[in-house]
């Protein structure tokens, strides 16, 4: 998730240029910056984005304010013709740059993506289709969109498409009590601060990116700004310099300036944020702000008011624009793996193209004589160029980058059926691994754009649970009448195997019950999850292996991926796991149920589809080779060593991934392995179906207790 976001405004002719706003904004990009191109100092300079917030809506709630009290009404076409100037032109040339940038450089298969991200942000809701793509469990894990930093400015703009009506009828409502103006404002902060706190600290880890990206949870950081503008408004008369005496206003000033840093240094990406942690910046930046409401020789703006911090401030806009696409798009085009002294590098570019645009772009159009004292005429031209990126982007859509694609492969699912046996379909499907080709097949099955969208039945119907549930839905499949019941138990690597044993439960005439939660183990062990024990997990897992006691199955499979961290490590990790699988295996065979373990697939050293859409014709680089692709061999090891004392057997799934020289390719035949960086792709796990089924013990048929 990026963290970053601003949009400045300059008071208006007559109201004080304040220097050290200027400054603050320098330090807020800075921040940003810093933190985005991995400087491990600054980790939480993702703050920045609420220094802005709050900066945004004291100084728009200013001249808001201004104009209320000179002409006793608000135009907001006129306000929104402002905006319109100040922000999309820049915004517009860097979205279309960015769309061009990831036709050229980034993943062919997620162009599409990066088009849809682009018109979303032309339209300023992207920060919604972040917060949708964040709750899809298989897209957690997605390389950022060049995109993703416009999420801020959407938040922004929804704010405002409420805040100003809300003011003028606050103003018309509180005509004879002004010190009620503030109300409706200070109501809507607290709900807005309770919802970000509750949605942060307290409700599901699928939700979190509605907890970052929603304006809900964003709105009273705008708003912390703008009550600080009402309240100056109200205690400082026109002409007065402020109630604040020197002394106290330099102390909030450096006080201020100290929780944003410290925001900034102590904070991570494990920080759960917003929520209660974002009151250290933007308490900050309100200190700041009223401070320096009255200037002082001896405050923050010593710092903020230097020549050059407010002529970084002044090209802050355009270097939160610029900066972010560089990082994402600049090593893929120049062919660099990403680092730290070459993002610096690539936002050191940024800030130079930010010179630029405002110079020859922002302003220039900004205060040309076109628009001035017409609104109208300056919404129309903001709307035409919103438009012109949505259709850009609309249009570079229909016209994805191609992905060559090499000779006809043999269809897997047919040299299966078509072999004579089991000891032969091993056979064969260990040839057409061994012959995998140096390029994408022509014939391949499903299409690669397509791998990552299929979506097997256990995620299109909610089976495969969330972080937050401890218990399944009902989730049959296969012939539900049949009276031999098979269970599929474990997490997303235990779902990858679901189109196989769904095939195998509709050609064998079983019952499949499928019981999968999100990185939740077999093992009876307590992982970490978000930097707390995932307890979650291992009350699910009590629910449902209590669930397997009462169906009586004929047959459990399971398998989890080898990742995950315990929460209470031992000393000895291979004893630890095969205690926590011996755990689990004794409770499903204490009734006589069979159990088959599929160990964890090997996995790719990369995101798979990914790197064939980059190497269509050279798939050796996307290749993974053991013992590599093996992600943690002892917890494998423990997993045998539980399965042979609780006579579960056990089912090693490596010879249909790697040949025998250890190579682990990406194609096999005409089907693609894998889906991203560890789980395989629906098509390949449902033709393995024939070899997976000679393996499998042969269910014994038991009826359900009640």
């Amino acid at each position: 998730m990026t963290r970053n976001s601003q949009t400045p405004e300059r008071p208006s002719a007559g109201a004080r240029f304040r220097l050290d706003v200027q400054g603050l904004r320098a330090l807020a990009v800075t921040l940003v910056v810093l933190s985005h191109a991995g400087v491990g100092a600054f980790a939480g300079g993702y703050v920045g984005v609420d220094v802005f917030f709050v900066i945004s809506g004291f100084l728009i709630t200013s001249l808001l304010l201004r104009e209320l009290t000179t002409t006793g009404g608000l135009s907001v076409r006129r306000f929104y013709a402002r905006r319109a100037l100040r922000l999309l032109p820049a915004s517009t040339l860097v979205a279309v740059t960015a769309l061009a940038g990831s036709w050229l450089f980034l993943s062919k298969v997620r162009f599409t993506e990066y088009a849809g991200d682009a018109i979303s942000s032309a339209l300023y809701t992207v920060n919604f289709r972040l917060a949708l793509s964040g709750t899809d469990y298989l897209a957690q894990d997605s390389p950022p969109s060049p995109f993703q930093h416009f999420w801020s400015l959407a938040v922004e703009e929804q704010f405002y498409l409420v805040w100003p009506p809300l003011l003028l009828l606050s103003w018309k409502a509180a005509a004879r009590r002004r010190g009620l103006l503030a109300a409706p404002l200070a109501l809507l902060c607290a709900v807005s601060f309770g919802l970000s706190v509750y949605a942060t600290a307290y409700a599901p880890r699928d939700a979190a990116s509605w907890a970052y990206f929603g304006t809900h949870t964003r709105a009273w950081e705008l708003g912390a700004g703008a009550l600080l503008a009402l309240f100056l408004a109200r205690r400082e008369p026109a002409g007065a310099r402020g109630p604040l005496r020197q002394a106290l206003a330099a102390s909030l000033t450096w006080a201020g300036l100290a929780c944003v840093l410290l925001a900034a240094v102590l904070f991570d990406a494990d920080t759960p944020f917003p929520g209660y942690h974002a009151l250290l910046p933007v308490l900050g930046t309100v200190l700041v702000l009223a401070g320096g409401a009255r200037p002082t020789p001896f405050g923050a703006e010593l710092l903020l008011a230097r020549r050059p911090a407010v002529w970084l401030g002044g090209l802050s806009y355009g270097w939160y624009l610029w900066h972010w696409p560089l990082l994402v798009v600049g090593p893929m085009a120049l062919g660099r793996p990403a680092s730290v002294r070459l993002a610096l590098g690539l936002s050191a570019v940024a800030l130079v193209l930010a010179w630029g645009t405002l110079r020859l772009i922002e302003n220039p159009v900004r205060f040309h004589t076109a628009f001035r004292r017409r609104p109208r005429r300056a919404m129309a031209f903001g709307l035409g160029l919103s438009a012109v990126a949505a259709s850009t982007a609309l249009v570079a859509a229909a016209f994805p980058p191609p992905i060559s694609s090499d000779a006809t492969a043999p269809a897997v699912s047919e040299t299966l059926a078509s072999a004579p046996g089991p000891g032969a379909r091993g056979a064969e499907l260990a040839d057409l691994v061994a012959r995998s080709g140096a390029g994408l097949p022509s014939n391949l099955t499903p299409a690669l754009g397509e791998v990552k969208k299929a979506r097997s039945a256990v995620y299109r119907d909610g089976c495969h649970v969330p972080y937050g549930p401890t218990r399944s839905p009902a989730c049959v499949y296969g012939d539900r009448s049949s009276d031999t019941v098979v269970v599929l138990l474990g997490d997303s690597h235990a779902a990858q195997w679901f189109p196989a044993l769904d095939r195998l439960a509709r050609e064998r005439g079983w019952k499949l019950v499928s019981l999968t939660k999100a990185s939740c183990k077999v093992a009876a062990v307590t992982v970490v999850d978000h930097r707390k024990p995932y307890t979650a997990c291992d009350a699910w897992r009590r629910t449902a292996v209590e669930r397997i006691g009462r169906l009586r199955p004929a047959l459990v499979v399971v398998s989890s991926s080898d990742a995950g961290t315990p929460a209470r490590p031992a000393g000895d990790p291979v004893r630890q796991w095969t205690a926590g699988f011996q755990d689990t295996f004794r409770s499903l065979t204490a009734t006589g149920t069979r159990v088959a373990a599929l160990l964890d697939t090997p996995w790719p050293k990369v995101d798979a589809v990914d790197c064939a859409a980059s190497y269509p014709l050279r798939l050796g680089r996307c290749a993974n080779h053991l013992p590599q692709a093996i992600r943690d061999e002892r917890r494998q090891r423990a997993e045998r060593a539980a399965a042979a004392t609780t006579g579960v057997t056990v089912i090693d799934p490596t010879p249909w991934l790697c040949d025998a020289r250890g190579n682990c390719p990406v194609v096999v035949g005409d089907r693609f392995v894998y889906r991203d960086d560890s789980h395989l792709a629906e098509g390949y796990a449902e033709a393995l179906a024939p070899v997976l089924g000679d393996r499998l013990p042969e269910p014994v048929r038991r009826k359900p207790t009640s």
